[in-house]
């Protein structure tokens, strides 16, 4: 079942470890489950790029709960984040890590350079790489999948005690404990 806008209006540190577990499709058969994510607050957020508010980079944040936020970082790689909240209130989740499912000869020849199925889609721009994502998915709507993309509930439900640390790769709000991952799961982008 495709998670439903209301799944995703609500704060970001709800939304993101209820996403675990969830699936991530692509309509070209490539899927993985969300093993990590992390919220990102809006503008009481220093880490967040809404904190300053809204720009031609970020508008999509500040769109509606259930749109794709796709972002170019470091000059090299793309992250995806689900947009939450209220419109306009620029908050969402990282999606920092999948375990492979369904077309990894796919993923496999979007990433020719990885090692193994493990490292596939573990870290947000790894995750990116595998499944297509890029700047042309910015945007897009998970919940109406026109963009053919969307999160599904396969019946998994979120682990009950996922693991909770401070968000990795970041240099503002780094002690803010907003990152969650499945405990024992080897796709984990960093213990």
């Amino acid at each position: 079942m495709v998670l439903d806008r209301a799944f995703y209006r609500r704060d970001p540190r709800v939304v993101a470890p209820d996403l675990l577990n969830k699936v991530l499709r692509r309509a070209d058969g490539r899927s993985g489950r969300i093993v990590e994510t992390e919220a990102y607050c809006g503008p009481t957020d220093p880490a967040a790029h809404s904190w300053r508010g809204r720009t031609a980079r970020n508008a999509t944040m500040f769109g509606m709960p259930g749109l794709l936020y796709v972002y170019f970082t470091y000059g090299m790689h793309w992250c995806c984040n689900p947009v939450c909240g209220e419109e306009g209130e620029g908050v969402a989740v990282l999606l920092r890590a999948l375990a492979p499912l369904d077309g990894l000869a796919a993923m496999r020849a979007a990433r020719p350079t990885c090692r193994g199925d493990r490292d596939l889609c573990r870290g947000p721009a790894r995750l990116c790489q595998a499944m297509g994502i890029d700047r042309a998915q910015d945007g897009i709507d998970l919940v109406g999948g026109a963009g053919g993309f969307s999160i599904v509930d396969d019946g998994v439900p979120p682990p009950a005690k996922p693991v909770v640390t401070p968000r990795v790769g970041i240099t503002r709000a780094v002690d803010e404990p907003w990152r969650w991952y499945v405990p024992g799961e080897p796709h984990v982008s960093r213990r």
